[in-house]
């Protein structure tokens, strides 16, 4: 059997040693986690808990109290993330100040979207090692802290990855058919290829499906639009992930607060709004009984022990009723004792104040 261009790096490789670069996001989020102790209650179980807005016993540190699944195996990215193909052929670029890639200005894998059945090379999963790439991952990972698998590069998000973004944009107006078959077909490969990864890398809680919906200012699509062309294939996936029996979490940035509801509808438990471009007090207020958020809690480099303090427990009390919030604790990690102070306040007083809440002994 004939083996794709660029999926010959893949098949190739040796997944049994790690490869991602020393520091990238990737390495980060495959290191081991230090055991969370003293907790009278299973991190996973809380976590999840607060996920499915199922009365938590603490509120949960974002990211600090999960495990992050981050393949190797699975080439949305060049791996290692540096300049270089992914296995659909994109040519990506690190950009050093935004500490993450970008596809190459003038990248294009079709000659045109209309083109896309005869010309894109769909990846061949048949050659990937996903066993020896899920053994080696499971042996980092925390079992007490739920394990959250890093589904990057999302159905809308491969589309201009492929092509020019404005050419994504107007396949919507001029080849809404094709455009359909393409991110149903696309929604078929997220389900195989996610069907890997809870096959082989053991105990997965959730998945984190990112794929970016909207600028700053406002979202890409109409709702109506939205609901036509990207919200079909999106819930097919999403509907996969569910009858697995493991929640989802959202990362879309842009200020996309009104596809919130549609959010809700496709089963999506929970989204980690980009702060500066979303309103938390609204999402919250509107929709924290039906939706986990993770709102970002900035430490200012500045700030002692006792402003930090207060500054936690201000947000349990402003975000903490519906059990439904989560506290992305943010500091520029020039003094690490900063984080480690918030999280400890965090834990006890969250823990009391659903005591309270729950009437719990």
């Amino acid at each position: 059997m004939s083996i794709g261009k660029y999926m010959q790096t893949a098949a190739n490789r040796d997944y049994s040693k790690s490869w991602q670069s020393v520091g990238s996001f990737p390495w980060l989020a495959q290191q081991p986690k230090e055991p969370i102790t003293g907790r009278p209650y299973s991190v996973r179980e809380n976590y999840i808990r607060c996920v499915k807005g199922q009365q938590p016993y603490w509120m949960p540190a974002y990211f600090f109290e999960s495990n992050t699944v981050w393949p190797d195996a699975m080439e949305e990215h060049p791996v290692p993330e540096v300049d270089g193909y992914d296995w659909w052929g994109v040519n990506w670029i690190m950009v050093e100040q935004a500490g993450g890639m970008i596809t190459k200005p003038g990248t294009r894998t079709i000659s045109d979207f209309a083109n896309w059945k005869e010309e894109l090379e769909w990846p061949d999963l048949s050659v990937v090692d996903f066993e020896a790439d899920g053994k080696k991952l499971q042996k980092s990972l925390d079992p007490d802290r739920p394990h959250i698998y890093e589904c990057v590069e999302g159905i809308f998000e491969r589309l201009h990855e492929m092509i020019p973004f404005d050419e994504s944009l107007m396949a919507f107006y001029e080849e809404p058919e094709l455009l359909e078959e393409f991110f149903q077909k696309m929604a078929d490969y997220k389900i195989e290829s996610t069907g890997k990864v809870f096959q082989y890398y053991g105990q997965v809680d959730g998945v984190l499906y990112h794929d970016d919906w909207g600028t700053e200012r406002s979202g890409f699509f109409s709702n109506q639009m939205f609901r036509q062309q990207l919200m079909p294939a999106t819930s097919r996936f999403l509907k996969y992930v569910k009858e697995q029996g493991k929640f989802i979490e959202l990362h879309s940035c842009g200020r996309n607060m009104q596809y919130v509801p549609e959010m809700i509808e496709m089963g999506i438990d929970m989204w980690t709004p980009q702060m500066r471009a979303n309103d938390p007090d609204f999402l919250y207020q509107n929709y924290g009984k039906d939706m986990t958020f993770a709102f970002q809690l900035v430490i200012p480099p500045e700030w002692k022990e006792g402003e930090i303090r207060k500054a936690v427990r201000d947000f349990v009390d402003r975000y903490g009723e519906t059990g439904r919030t989560m506290a992305w604790i943010m500091t520029d990690r020039s003094d690490p004792n900063q984080a480690v102070i918030a999280r400890d306040e965090l834990y006890h007083y969250s823990l009391e104040y659903y005591n309270k809440l729950y009437h719990r002994n």
